[in-house]
């Protein structure tokens, strides 16, 4: 499947089609410089959409905010659409077909059609968000714009509190 037929809205219908996460209790996995928890999820619809749940942190001493959360699609085709990613106030970002610069705040990625048709990264649209300074609050964020299951706010210390 080409990504330059993706509509917008089939793109939101990604993003907040029900989800359930199915390996919750994925181990972190060192990397060079950041730690990383990979999750599974499918969609609870008849859909049959599978995705993939990220969370990342910088390990740098000082680097708390430099982090990034985000959930994939893994479309039909074996390749993958990073749908929306949470990021930390760690780096600048610039919206290149808008020509606009967020500096150093904490924001959110959408992937859109105006980006894939441009061949920018289909993701390259971001916007400035306060929902979240840390995180752990990023990734409840993400579950609850995602409608992902199955990682649940009731069970936060074993499964939202990642990296501690």
């Amino acid at each position: 499947m080409a990504f330059e037929s993706l509509t917008d809205e089939f793109i939101e219908a990604l993003i907040s089609c029900p989800k359930r996460v199915i390996n919750p209790k994925a181990r972190e996995v060192l990397k060079p410089g950041h730690k990383q928890i990979n999750y599974i999820a499918h969609a609870l619809d008849e859909s049959g959409h599978e995705f993939q749940l990220f969370v990342r942190q910088n390990l740098a001493a000082g680097m708390e905010d430099d982090f990034s959360c985000g959930l994939l699609w893994d479309a039909p085709n074996g390749e993958t659409l990073i749908l929306c990613r949470y990021n930390g106030a760690s780096h600048i970002h610039r919206n290149k077909i808008e020509d606009k610069t967020l500096n150093l705040v904490f924001h959110i990625h959408r992937a859109t059609k105006k980006y894939i048709a441009a061949n920018q990264n289909p993701d390259g649209f971001a916007y400035e968000t306060d929902r979240y300074q840390t995180l752990d609050k990023a990734l409840i964020c993400l579950i609850s714009d995602c409608n992902i299951d199955g990682l649940g706010s009731n069970s936060r210390k074993n499964q939202l509190d990642l990296f501690k």
